[in-house]
């Protein structure tokens, strides 16, 4: 755990450099965009609107179906944010040390801040899409005003296990490039895994046992429970949070060891 802690201290002590070079990356982003920023909710909602035509009216044929009490759409909404910012997350985790190769090699910043800068970025445009769902959430008053503090455990939660793995595979996408690829894959794999288009509730034999390993259904299931699913005060059993977080603390821990045995030679692989 010293590892670890060594790891998480980095970040505190540079977390004004963190925030910086976050909202400088958003603004070079879309620095040539007419429509700046504003695809940061342009992007997802046009993602919503064709998995909406495919899954929602295509494939249910019911506009007006419902998904555990909720409109469909709503219910595809709850489920695309958080799998968005989690699948962003740990792309643009996993690539941060490798395409920031060039400060790296000139400035003395630990190589572990870049996964935070990568996160930090995702958070903002979390919080930006969230921002539509409380809207729908409040209007229709589907939870209680404190069920919307689950949406801080959800970000809490989902920043240590992606945090986890992006310091697994920003070292290993440096070492074996074909990590990457590998990553990707597996990534387009856990979407169709993740509750996103159906509930957990609602699923039946092979696939929930395959969706409750999955940690990230864990997130989507927490996410909902924050806006969306005001009949239940807490998600899951308890025994789905002690495996969320013994899953959590082991990524951290093979990370931390993985990051603190390679950083100093990333450079040499690069």
């Amino acid at each position: 755990m010293k590892i670890v802690t060594e790891i998480f201290k980095e970040q505190l002590n540079n977390l004004p450099k963190i925030l910086k070079l976050a909202i400088y990356n958003m603004k070079s982003q879309y620095a040539n965009h007419y429509l700046g920023v504003f695809w940061n909710i342009l992007q997802p909602i046009l993602q919503v609107a064709v998995y909406y035509l495919v899954f929602g009216l295509g494939l249910r044929g019911d506009a007006n179906a419902q998904v555990v009490g909720v409109p469909f759409l709503v219910h595809l909404i709850s489920g695309l944010f958080p799998w968005l910012f989690i699948s962003q997350g740990i792309n643009t985790g996993a690539t941060s040390i490798q395409g920031n190769v060039g400060l790296l090699s000139k400035m003395r910043f630990p190589s572990s801040i870049f996964i935070s800068i990568a996160l930090t970025n995702n958070m903002i445009n979390l919080m930006i899409t969230s921002s539509i769902l409380f809207v729908i959430s409040l209007v229709n008053g589907y939870v209680p005003w404190w069920h919307y503090f689950w949406f801080i455990y959800f970000l809490v939660a989902s920043y240590a296990i992606i945090f986890g793995i992006s310091l697994i595979m920003s070292t290993l996408i440096i070492i074996i490039r074909d990590t990457k690829n590998l990553l990707q894959n597996i990534i387009r794999m856990l979407f169709f895994m993740t509750p996103i288009f159906w509930a957990m509730e609602e699923a039946h034999g092979i696939l929930q046992r395959l969706a409750s390993l999955n940690p990230f259904a864990y997130l989507v299931g927490v996410y909902r429970t924050a806006f969306v699913h005001g009949n239940v005060s807490v998600y899951g059993e308890w025994h789905d949070h002690l495996y969320f977080w013994l899953i959590t603390i082991l990524l951290l821990l093979i990370g931390s060891l993985i990051h603190s045995r390679f950083k100093r030679k990333l450079l040499d692989y690069l």
